[in-house]
């Protein structure tokens, strides 16, 4: 009765998560599935990183990305699972609205970091395959700090704006979000006043990292394929060009796409069910950053046989520490 009759001069300043309010009695169930996801994230990317570190060779651009690539993976997961899986399973699903403003910066800036990164991966191995004369000279430590520059400059001034309008709302009618983690339009679809401006930027969002990555990385990768294509001589190695491509290709488009699905639902009034709706936000969160270390760690041949080689040491070190003790007496 109180809120109601403060009426617009009200506003919530915490929140309760109700992701998937029809599994919400088998929460804890769902919460396994997530549990086992997260855990891969940290152990897939974790080991790939620590290859990429320990393996001397692998220091070159290409495999920095990735390690990089891994590390905004394990971030962005972590900036979302841990709570989540708090609230499904000891049903901590409060939030305040400071606290929901910083998982959303987080969230959303992580997200856009691994569009750009994708991106840079993309052009490096179009550079690398199509101009490899010239690879040297354009991809050197000045090209990366320009990227960083570009990245922090890009995706911090769209998210904080993002971030910035939705936290001027009044939210003065239900304190539910709808969702399993702070979305934006999930937050925003609770105010009680206008949200144009809210839908206007997240619509500059999918306009500056959609719309802007995606036909560059395609690009890329469409001259890598027709290069690599003609210079296959056996069909083989022609199908191995085109598996590669195309796989990473679909990765990047599942990213994409899903991000894109999440982000548009709200502003083009799209009726999706709330548990499809927070599904679909948290496969574009994990399904990247799950997969990720098997595209691009298990199945390169170079990551593959540093780890290998770095299994065969520790493997010789920890035998040999076992038959010292043997061998003195």
């Amino acid at each position: 009765m109180l809120e109601a009759s403060l009426g617009r001069n009200f506003s919530h300043t915490s929140f309760v998560f109700r992701g998937f309010p029809v599994l919400h009695r088998h929460r804890r169930l769902l919460a396994l599935p997530f549990c086992i996801s997260y855990l891969l994230v940290l152990l897939g990317n974790s080991l790939l990183v620590y290859v990429v570190h320990s393996v001397e060779s692998l220091h070159s651009p290409m495999y920095l990305l990735i390690c990089t690539l891994c590390v905004v993976d394990i971030l962005v997961v972590t900036t979302i699972i841990p709570n989540m899986l708090l609230g499904l399973l000891l049903d901590w699903d409060q939030i305040s609205l400071a606290g929901c403003l910083t998982q959303m910066f987080f969230t959303h800036f992580l997200s856009s970091l691994e569009s750009t990164l994708l991106l840079a991966m993309a052009l490096d191995r179009y550079v690398a395959i199509c101009q490899p004369l010239h690879y040297a000279k354009i991809i050197n430590s000045s090209m990366f700090v320009k990227l960083l520059l570009f990245t922090l400059l890009r995706s911090g001034s769209i998210m904080g704006t993002l971030v910035g309008l939705a936290g001027s709302l009044q939210f003065c009618s239900s304190n539910t979000i709808q969702h399993g983690y702070c979305d934006h339009m999930a937050l925003v679809s609770l105010a009680c006043g206008s949200t144009e401006r809210n839908s206007a930027i997240g619509l500059a969002v999918i306009i500056c990292f959609v719309g802007v990555d995606i036909p560059l990385i395609i690009f890329s990768y469409m001259k890598i394929l027709s290069v690599v294509l003609q210079a296959a001589a056996a069909g083989e190695d022609r199908w191995k060009a085109f598996h590669t491509c195309g796989t990473h290709l679909i990765v990047m488009m599942c990213f994409y796409l899903v991000g894109s699905v999440t982000f548009l639902s709200h502003n083009l009034n799209i009726p999706i069910p709330t548990d499809v709706n927070t599904f679909l936000g948290l496969m574009y969160i994990l399904l990247p950053a799950t997969v990720n270390p098997v595209i691009y760690g298990v199945r390169t041949k170079e990551i593959r046989n540093g780890f290998f080689r770095l299994f065969k040491i520790k493997a010789k070190k920890i035998l040999s520490v076992k038959v010292a003790p043997a061998g003195k007496t």
